[in-house]
């Protein structure tokens, strides 16, 4: 102990005051450096870099626990809370404008020879059947046993095979709903097939209404038949508005939503809020966002960005990014901004795809909201009604990056909906196609390379003074390697100039 602060005090008084004066020199630049990037970050993101770190990546690796939290049973239960949570936001979703197996998906995999659909979004859909179109009672009526299988059924030709069998016994609902979608190979066709299973729903509705307070067994089946009489409905609507007959459409829609308010599960609102938007009745669409975007409801892309595409449709045909810089920003401007942040914050995938900034592919069965499955579906039947309304996508572009610098870091903290989910890419990983798709992740606040080249550079030379004072020696030797071989391109150059030139030139230009 004694050896090494003799040692100590020695080196201490060898220093002579050149070094104390240059090490504070570069203890003031570089403090000042650091100055100036924490105002800038500040500035940029409302929080200090070095808090930022010391919370978010230090205080874990160190074991640290927040000391603002009244007690562990608290932090256990807001734990919990958001566990809950994260899971219950990452509930995967039916697609509520679905394609036709057979009509639409199939013909994408005879004409390509990919598959549009995962195996795990197929198997949703297959317990979504299941659910929707069978109960307990399916025993005592042997077509409906027999469709109970066919949902089951894992091949396509054994589904469809059991369908005909159950047809040959009776009029099924259920038997032509599943030709409809997976054997017609036209819309006309499941148009056709859906109009015989409504025929046949109907029917079946009308006597377990009769019948559903007799016992548990009837209101079971009379809700299994409330299921296949609202997806009938809602799938000939659909066709109508594929064929062109969108009031017709619209109708059906609106007929169905007040026949059976209760089952805004199925978010026929959104079937209605497209419809609305090819046939530009944007007054009409104003009053459904009324109604549904309300902050007790669950938000989606359809209802976050039609909102937007109202807003901007008033000032998109008149802005211009250099007029509202020089003059700034109207109130009408402003709220259509405002719109497109909030949108972009719920779902930040749908703008490159808006922009076709991203390829579209056929969207899923089954979507996840806020993912990359919910933006694909959004955009494969809304980026018509972006591109009818002048200038809407221009501001779309001019603007939507700008909600990530409004978002507060971290970003899964939020600002106007609740943190985003981290789980959204594995589930989109398991419902989208990764063979032919890149999967969306969502966008993270990267570092400039102002920042990381000031690291860098204050750390290299800090290092190099360390160094040399330690191996002042050693440091020479390789300070005048590394200069002789960073001149040694320009020494080859001027040698081979020499060589070219006449002597006598050469020394007129060394003289000048």
């Amino acid at each position: 102990m004694f050896g090494t602060e003799s040692s100590l005090s020695m080196f201490l008084n060898t220093l002579t005051p050149k070094f104390y004066v240059a090490l504070t020199g570069t203890s003031s630049l570089i403090s000042g450096l650091i100055l100036i990037f924490e105002w800038w970050y500040f500035r940029k993101y409302g929080t200090s870099f070095i808090e930022q770190v010391s919370v978010s990546h230090l205080r874990p690796l160190l074991g640290g626990v927040d000391s603002s939290s009244p007690s562990s049973s608290s932090t256990s239960n807001g734990d919990a809370d958001t566990n809950r949570q994260s899971v219950s936001e990452c509930k995967v979703w039916r697609n509520p404008l679905n394609l036709f197996r057979g009509a639409e998906y199939n013909r994408y995999t005879w004409v390509t020879g990919r598959e549009p659909l995962t195996y795990y979004d197929m198997n949703l859909s297959a317990q979504d059947h299941q659910t929707f179109f069978t109960c307990d009672s399916d025993h005592l009526r042997p077509a409906d046993a027999i469709m109970q299988k066919a949902w089951r059924e894992r091949n396509p030709q054994a589904r469809i095979s059991a369908a005909h069998e159950a047809l040959e016994l009776e009029d099924c609902a259920t038997a032509y709903i599943l030709l409809a979608e997976e054997e017609a190979t036209t819309i006309m066709e499941a148009e056709r097939l859906f109009k015989q299973a409504l025929k046949a729903g109907e029917g079946c509705y009308r006597r377990s209404q009769q019948l559903q307070h007799h016992s548990t067994q009837y209101e079971a089946q009379h809700r299994r038949d409330t299921n296949v009489l609202v997806y009938i409905k809602r799938r000939l609507a659909m066709c109508s508005r594929k064929l062109g007959r969108t009031r017709e459409a619209v109708k059906m829609m609106r007929d169905l939503m007040k026949e059976f308010p209760l089952l805004s599960m199925f978010n026929i609102h959104e079937n209605l809020l497209e419809s609305l938007l090819e046939l530009q009745n944007y007054a009409d669409v104003q009053a459904v966002l009324a109604k549904y975007d309300d902050i007790s409801l669950p938000k989606s892309a359809t209802i976050c960005y039609t909102a937007a595409l109202l807003k901007a449709r008033a000032v998109s045909d008149k802005f211009s990014p250099e007029a509202a810089s020089r003059r700034g920003l109207s109130t009408a401007e402003m709220n259509a901004v405002e719109a497109i942040h909030r949108a972009v914050e719920f779902n930040p995938h749908v703008p490159k795809y808006l922009l076709e900034m991203k390829s579209l592919i056929l969207p899923p069965e089954h979507i996840l909201k806020r993912g990359d499955s919910e933006a694909i579906a959004y955009a494969f039947f809304h980026l018509q009604h972006w591109k009818r309304v002048e200038g809407a996508l221009n501001l779309l572009h001019c603007t939507w990056e700008g909600t990530f610098r409004m978002i507060p870091y971290p970003l899964e903290k939020g600002h106007l909906f609740y943190p985003y989910p981290i789980c959204t890419e594995t589930a989109d990983r398991e419902l989208l196609p990764t063979v032919f798709h890149e999967v969306s992740v969502y966008p993270k606040k990267e570092l400039p390379f102002f920042i990381l080249f000031t690291a860098g550079l204050c750390s290299f030379t800090a290092m190099l003074a360390l160094l040399t004072h330690q191996f002042p020696e050693l440091m020479g030797v390789f300070a005048k390697a590394f200069l002789s071989t960073l001149f040694a391109p320009l020494n080859f150059i001027m040698e081979k100039v020499e060589s070219i030139l006449p002597s006598s030139l050469w020394h007129q230009l060394t003289r000048i």
